[in-house]
């Protein structure tokens, strides 16, 4: 039997074979169709009437797809799941099902720079306004709470890795008639399942840890059914950012092997996160499980994770002399990236302005992949050396 309060236990439900598919298959086959026909004029009334639930189109759902969500659900111990064409997807149908003009938002400060721009830019031309607070200081949320319509949430937040106590934050937003959600993309279900912790809405970015393999990009929300089903209904057909039927699969996959590739991560990051806090050049390391307890409901750590430079390291020269750390977006494949915050502060958020979404400029962040401890950090320890002035 499995013991459903350990996490890495409870993961083997998604490695788990599936059953009943076509042809005795042991992988679930891609049903690639745009729609979906019916074999009488009565079957399709019933079912446009709400009388009778099934297939009709690829852009509202599909097999493949409904395989994906189920198992996210169930990794995240909610009830149902929505699958979306990328995370920013996933983010914004969501927020946009629940609020309406006038409304607010509180958030945590540090989100995910996407994230953090939505609210700052589209959701502004909608009236709806955002208070930012450090997640850490419960006190600051509950008084920023009373008459808010939504709490959003990362932890531990995308570049500052700042970790918060999940539960004592949805609690808080419960006793406030708050609705509460997440992004738990750099923990994934393996590490974290805050719905267990009383946040009604889990959203991750599935292109990360979740596919794994930097080959997909796709979102997800999971959640209460009902909650679920408002989006379903009210955002996810007229907004059509719908989740293929390959991604899916190809997330499926991922799924496979997501509790081992998380703990291959998790060994490597703190390897080197260990180290770059023992460098001489280094004056902060942003890591939530490098000398710290761990806040509850968190039970491990990811590969993604920030330092800060001193004055003595030239930036750029440190990330051209890097070999196996490539310079590029995203994170939660088989390689190791690396991202300096001097580029993402002057990323536009508009024709003519960038947004400062709070992170200093000697801040960079890595994503530790599975190359190898010592050859990752060779790698990094010459080029800092080599990017060091005068």
């Amino acid at each position: 039997m499995i013991d459903d309060h350990d996490p890495l236990a409870h993961a083997s439900l998604a490695v788990a074979h599936d059953e009943d598919h076509a042809f005795e298959a042991v992988v679930p086959p891609i049903v690639q169709t745009s729609l979906f026909t019916f074999s009488s004029f009565e079957d399709m009334a019933r079912t446009y009437a709400g009388e009778r639930q099934r297939m009709v189109y690829s852009r509202v759902g599909n097999p493949t797809v409904q395989a994906f969500e189920e198992k996210i659900a169930l990794l995240e111990h909610a009830d149902e799941a929505i699958g979306f064409a990328s995370g920013m997807a996933a983010i914004s149908s969501t927020v946009m099902a629940f609020v309406q003009p006038g409304d607010r938002i509180v958030a945590v400060r540090h989100l995910y720079p996407d994230a953090y721009r939505l609210f700052e830019t589209m959701l502004k031309r909608f009236q709806v306004s955002v208070t930012y607070v450090d997640g850490r200081d419960e006190m600051a949320v509950e008084a920023a709470l009373p008459g808010a319509r939504l709490f959003y949430m990362e932890s531990p937040t995308s570049w500052l890795m700042e970790a918060h106590d999940v539960g004592a934050l949805a609690a808080l937003a419960r006793r406030h008639g708050v609705m509460s959600m997440i992004d738990n993309s750099w923990a994934s279900p393996i590490f974290q399942q805050p719905i267990r912790l009383g946040v009604d809405l889990v959203l991750h970015s599935a292109s990360k840890y979740i596919g794994g393999h930097s080959d997909t990009v796709a979102g997800v929300v999971a959640g209460r059914a009902d909650l679920i089903r408002a989006i379903r209904q009210g955002v996810l057909p007229y907004l059509g950012a719908k989740l293929a039927p390959f991604e899916a699969w190809l997330l499926l996959r991922g799924l496979r092997t997501l509790p081992t590739r998380m703990k291959a991560h998790e060994a490597a990051g703190l390897a080197i996160a260990g180290r770059l806090a023992a460098h001489p050049r280094v004056r902060k390391l942003h890591h939530p499980g490098l000398g710290n307890r761990l806040p509850p409901g968190l039970s491990g750590t990811s590969g993604l994770f920030s330092f800060e430079f001193d004055d003595s390291v030239d930036i750029p020269r440190f990330c051209d002399s890097l070999e196996l750390f490539k310079l590029g977006v995203s994170w939660g494949g088989h390689e190791s990236l690396i991202v300096p915050a001097l580029i993402t502060r002057v990323q536009k958020a508009g024709p003519n302005s960038a947004l400062d979404f709070g992170v200093g400029e000697r801040v960079v962040r890595l994503h530790v992949g599975l190359e190898g401890i010592e050859a990752l950090w060779g790698d990094i320890d010459r080029a800092i050396a080599q990017a060091v002035h005068g």
